[in-house]
C-alpha cells in the first residue's frame, strides 16, 4: 500500500508526497491520519538531485561535444529518511540526457551574389 510522506518547505508550507511501500516490509511511525513526516525540508531533499544534475551539466557542456542544449530527465524518489533519489529504472539508475545542436550559420561565399 502506497503512504504520505509531509514534507515542510523552508517557509513552513506543508508538500505532501504520495510514496510507494518499502520494498524491506519495515514501516516509519504515522499520524493517526497515515502521513508520515519527512525528516528534511522539501528543498534539503532535493539537495543531492539538484547537485547531480549540475555535475551532469559540467560534463555535457565543458567536454569537445559543446551542445547548444542539453536537457536532462532524473527520475526521483522522495522518501521520509533519505528525501530525493534518483529513482530505479528496471535495474539501473533513471537518467535520460538529451544534447542538441542548431545548424551552424551558412557559408555566405557559396551563395550566388545578388545582381542589380
Amino acid at each position: 500500500m502506497d503512504g504520505l510522506v509531509e514534507f515542510r518547505t523552508h517557509d513552513g508550507t506543508p508538500v505532501v508526497v504520495e510514496t510507494a511501500e518499502d520494498e524491506s516490509g519495515s514501516r516509519l511511525v504515522a499520524r493517526d491520519d497515515g502521513t508520515v513526516q519527512a525528516a528534511r525540508t522539501f528543498e534539503g531533499s532535493l539537495e543531492g538531485v539538484r547537485a547531480a544534475a549540475e555535475s551532469a551539466l559540467r560534463v555535457f557542456r565543458d567536454g569537445s561535444l559543446r551542445p547548444d542544449s542539453v536537457e536532462i530527465e532524473f527520475g526521483v524518489k522522495l522518501t521520509a529518511e533519505a528525501g530525493a533519489l534518483i529513482a530505479k529504472s528496471t535495474v539501473e539508475g533513471h537518467l535520460v540526457v538529451k544534447l542538441s545542436w542548431s545548424p551552424g550559420p551558412t557559408d555566405s561565399s557559396q551563395e550566388p551574389s545578388p545582381q542589380a
